[in-house]
């Protein structure tokens, strides 16, 4: 199983999300082809209602150690409610490019 399908799967169990985003942008840097290191995640979920944006993204670190033991470098974090969700457009923000040498860059 790739680390996508685990994180989704992880995310999924834990949050019982009303939308779930996983976008794999390790192409989008300068790692190995097929390193899934930098992901973005957008989780729209209830249990984030009530919770101030550090709550929310420390509940994703928590879900996700394992994979951030093992080899996952970043992940670009988007934790909304569905009321959040709906006020934004229903659209998770374009990441900005990479600022550590990324293959762009270098072309």
């Amino acid at each position: 199983m790739n680390r996508k399908t685990r994180i989704e799967d992880t995310l999924k169990n834990t949050f019982e999300p009303m939308h779930l985003e996983v976008v794999d942008e390790s192409h989008m840097h300068s790692v190995p082809p097929g390193a899934e290191s930098h992901f973005k995640i957008l989780v729209v979920s209830e249990v984030f209602a009530e919770k101030t944006l550090v709550a929310r993204h420390r509940l994703l670190n928590r879900a996700l150690s394992s994979e951030l033991e093992g080899g996952l470098h970043a992940i670009a974090l988007h934790t909304w409610t569905p009321e959040e969700w709906f006020a934004k457009g229903g659209a998770a923000p374009a990441s900005p490019p990479c600022q550590g040498g990324s293959k762009a860059a270098s072309n």
